[in-house]
């Protein structure tokens, strides 16, 4: 209790708060609590085995992401059985963006069990899903395949996977200009560069010169933020023209 009690964002202050919290969010019982602390787990307490092996949540998200995409493709397979395999390929990646899980670790809270010797205001959006992530993979070896597979059926296909809605989400704008562009056989580029505003955190402006013309502009903490906010703003300037060819 003295090694946690210095930790910014702690487990719950007893086993029964930490079981009882997974129970609500598992709708069971979890057998190995231990297995399930170690989905939350953050790298940065340095905590390690008694074989000197890393302990954080980082392997439990690897097999996690791994049966949540078997599980996912075995819906969709069952369900779309005329989807061919780039069909069925591009419909798993829109339910497993990585903006979906966030959004699914944020609906479940999974942030306040987090431990961590960082504080929670310093965590990009993705631990939301890498702790998602986890507790999936903490699922699975606790109490295997079968539980594995409802809690996903309940948490993540009942609420979220209506096929006719998937079949129009947008996963990447800058995806579709590209292809869009290709395409048509227009030239493109991306001029991206580090913005000297006032900004308390560094930002990134980016140019999307389509045809030779300017098309769009944007602004974001990252490149890759930018990029996409351009092309966004690009697709919904071209709509017309990529919808009728």
């Amino acid at each position: 209790m003295k090694f946690t009690s210095k930790i910014f964002n702690s487990h719950p202050s007893s086993d029964g708060d930490f079981f009882l919290g997974m129970k609500k969010i598992l709708g069971f019982k979890p057998k190995n609590l231990e297995i399930y602390k170690k989905a939350f787990l953050h790298r940065s307490v340095n905590k390690k085995d008694a074989n000197g092996n890393p302990m954080n949540y980082e392997r439990l998200e690897f097999l996690g992401d791994s049966m949540l995409g078997t599980i996912i493709s075995k819906h969709l397979y069952n369900e779309v059985p005329e989807g061919d395999e780039g069909y069925l390929t591009k419909m798993r990646s829109k339910v497993v963006s990585r903006k979906h899980l966030n959004e699914l670790g944020k609906d479940l809270g999974l942030l306040r069990f987090v431990e961590s010797r960082i504080p929670k205001t310093h965590f990009g959006e993705n631990i939301h899903g890498n702790v998602f992530e986890a507790l999936i993979g903490a699922i699975y070896l606790d109490r295997g395949y079968p539980y594995c597979e409802k809690f996903i059926h309940e948490r993540v296909i009942e609420p979220y996977v209506d096929i006719e809605q998937l079949e129009g989400k947008v996963i990447s704008y800058k995806s579709l200009v590209i292809e869009w562009c290709q395409k048509q056989k227009t030239p493109f580029s991306y001029n991206v560069y580090e913005d000297t505003g006032n900004d308390e955190l560094k930002h990134f402006a980016v140019k999307l010169t389509i045809g030779g013309r300017i098309l769009a502009k944007a602004r974001a903490t990252s490149k890759k933020k930018a990029e996409e906010k351009a092309s966004k703003r690009a697709y919904f300037a071209l709509q017309n023209k990529m919808e009728n060819q």
